[in-house]
């Protein structure tokens, strides 16, 4: 059983007898600053902002606010168990890597340093579509893995992901529906940037034998085209699924869910679970908070779905919140970004070190042993003021 609190200690002991410092700060809410020194103007506008004027990465923020822990007091959690097992994945703490693509905008070794970083702690690494590195390339150095699609328009190259993720040992499949075209984000578009047209984050693709096999030639210009034809998606409908399901044997999430009339929908055609997330506000402006949109649908599906939390989690705190208003697990994505752009693979690990152990400490000071025993009586809503 591991002890992610003892991070804590180690910190004090470094400082105290060794006299290091950490190199990246233990803040995580601080870690975008300290990463934006690190980062290109290109990337930090494409890693950082959100939709539009950010309405919904704002609101993402505030339902975590809203929001406040009632610690209870002589419980007998000095013994604290974080294991779980999620879709057949088992778990040292209810985190999973959220996927993120071009991650060689943040740090030359991208998914690679991250995986080997998630393979480090145990954790579960999410392989997205749109990487820099393939799919055979991340399965060499990952441990357990997941394996996240943006559904092209192409059915061939869509069953040639399907079949080589299931051969490279991928075992959930995370379809993102909130992705069907690219959101408005004025940060690229005021830099012209779009990452994908200089041939970036497209790994999956130009090593793809299907994609390859309908180019023209062997252009690079080619290839990004014939990518940008297939990327936007906005034709899907839920009867699509079976396809999906035909052809992909393991369990099946839906990510980008934050209607309960959609969570209902997914369990009607036969779906593994779910993760409420609006991308970290990154599609649509002036959207719900995903946070906001958790317990309507953990109420509505939690009894037939794994229901999973992302979009504004930056803490372990947050993490404790998203698990008390019934999530069974939540997706961490720019926090452990931001340590790969500090210092790649061991800042990866040191963001997630630090993000397990608060976990761990929060849990301890609210009373409890597990992260399972929180539920909605472990929060209070904040005094209005």
């Amino acid at each position: 059983m591991a002890n992610f609190g003892d991070h804590q200690l180690g910190i004090y002991a470094q400082g105290m007898f060794a006299h290091t410092r950490p190199e990246i700060t233990t803040d995580l809410s601080r870690l975008e600053s300290q990463a934006a020194g690190s980062l290109s103007a290109e990337a930090m506008g494409y890693i950082v902002p959100s939709a539009g004027s950010g309405s919904t990465a704002r609101a993402n923020s505030a339902a975590f606010e809203r929001w406040r822990l009632s610690p209870r007091m002589l419980r007998g959690s000095a013994e604290r168990d974080l294991s779980c097992t999620i879709l057949g994945t088992k778990m040292p703490a209810p985190l999973v890597i959220a996927p993120v693509g071009v991650q060689t905008l943040a740090h030359p070794d991208g998914e690679l340093a991250t995986a080997r970083a998630a393979a480090a702690l145990g954790l579960t690494y999410t392989h997205s579509t749109q990487a820099s590195h393939s799919f055979e390339q991340v399965a060499e150095v990952a441990g357990d893995r997941w394996y996240q699609l943006y559904w092209p328009t192409d059915r061939d190259v869509c069953l040639s992901f399907l079949e080589r993720a299931k051969a490279s040992g991928y075992s959930v499949l995370v379809v993102t529906l909130d992705t069907g075209t690219l959101g408005w984000r004025p940060a690229d578009l005021d830099r012209g940037f779009l990452p994908f047209l200089k041939g970036e984050g497209l790994a999956n693709y130009f090593s793809d034998p299907a994609f390859k096999a309908k180019l023209a030639n062997e252009e690079p210009a080619t290839a990004v085209m014939h990518f940008a034809q297939m990327f936007s998606n906005l034709g899907l409908t839920w009867d699509d699924l079976s396809f999906l399901r035909e052809h992909w044997d393991g369990p099946i999430v839906l990510k980008g869910i934050t209607s309960v009339e959609d969570a209902k929908l997914a369990a009607e055609h036969g779906m593994d679970g779910l993760v409420v997330s609006n991308h970290g506000g990154r599609q649509v402006d002036g959207a719900v908070a995903a946070l906001d949109a958790l317990p309507g649908i953990a109420d509505a599906v939690g009894e037939q779905l794994t229901v999973m939390f992302d979009s504004g989690v930056r803490t372990g705190s947050d993490a404790a919140k998203a698990l008390a208003l019934g999530a069974r697990a939540v997706l961490l994505g720019r926090p452990f970004l931001y340590g790969l752009a500090l210092a790649g693979q061991a800042g990866v690990e040191h963001v997630l070190r630090c993000f397990l152990a608060e976990l761990d400490l929060t849990l301890a000071l609210c009373g409890y042993s597990n992260h399972r025993e929180l539920n909605r009586t472990s929060l209070v809503p904040a005094p209005k003021s």
